[in-house]
């Protein structure tokens, strides 16, 4: 009986003990997963023809709007890895990095150019058969101030943080049946009209930009070095998705962008290691 008293005093030295990180001066590192929701929204697809015979014989214009068209970007999960610097008990620096996230492309409603022969060079980017449009890589390394609430020896200390990204995209491709479809349906008329008969091929672009990031989250001590932690980051994140058209010998015959707000939402759960120099 006289063992019992001795429990809370064992409690409380366990969450004391727990409780020592994220000091000022310490280091940290921590590796997890990351779930990523875009919460995209896109404009009407904007299409740029080369001058040719379609415009003048055909009544087609050289730069026209598809009304109904529009991409949507899907899910994706991957591994993050944080870096962070305490310079004082609340304040840190955070760098975000980790395994650039793979998102496939989605489309809706067809390209269609204006005239009576629109028909010719039509698109469906919704029909089932060219979906996924296309798919990227996204590289969206973040630098953040955090700020830790509470003090030092709590053991659970929720957060919020602020920063920046810069954001770029490669392998950017095209899903072979709607590559094959552009070629099939666009390309090989746009080429006869310049007077480029043949084959023709395509590339995908997207453009890089900055943008503004926000994170809140909570962390858990679980011994002196060790810790749990969840969060939620958003980006406003936008950037320009373009295609383009290419004769056998190069010339460009379209070029078909749209503005797409990315707008990504991630929920990541990560195990971190503090540490001091």
């Amino acid at each position: 009986m006289k063992t019992i008293p001795c429990l809370p005093a064992l409690v409380c030295a366990a969450f004391a003990c727990a409780a020592t990180a994220r000091e000022a001066g310490d280091h940290q590192l921590q590796l997890g997963v990351v779930h990523v929701n875009t919460l995209d929204s896109s404009e009407p697809l904007r299409t740029k023809l080369r001058p040719s015979l379609l415009g003048g014989a055909l009544g087609i214009e050289s730069d026209f709007v598809s009304a109904g068209t529009a991409a949507t970007v899907g899910s994706s999960e991957t591994l993050l890895f944080i870096y962070s610097y305490y310079f004082t008990d609340h304040w840190s620096l955070k760098l975000e990095g980790g395994v650039p996230a793979r998102f496939d492309i989605a489309g809706e409603g067809v390209v269609r150019p204006t005239g009576i022969a629109g028909s010719l060079i039509s698109v469906d980017l919704g029909a089932p058969a060219n979906n996924p449009l296309a798919n990227a890589t996204q590289w969206s390394p973040v630098a953040m101030l955090q700020y830790s609430f509470g003090s030092p020896r709590d053991p659970v200390r929720p957060y919020v943080g602020v920063g920046l990204t810069y954001t770029w995209f490669t392998d950017v491709e095209l899903s072979s049946s709607f590559d094959t479809a552009l070629n099939n349906q666009f390309g090989r008329v746009l080429a006869l009209a310049a007077g480029k008969p043949g084959a023709t091929y395509t590339k995908a672009d997207a453009s890089p930009s900055f943008a503004p990031a926000f994170n809140v989250g909570l962390a858990m001590s679980l011994s002196e070095h060790w810790n749990v932690s969840a969060s939620v980051s958003y980006l406003m994140l936008s950037t320009e998705s373009t295609i383009d058209i290419y004769a056998a010998d190069g010339t460009r015959l379209s070029r078909s962008s749209t503005d797409l707000d990315l707008n990504p939402l991630a929920v990541s759960v990560l195990v971190g290691y503090r540490f001091k120099l």
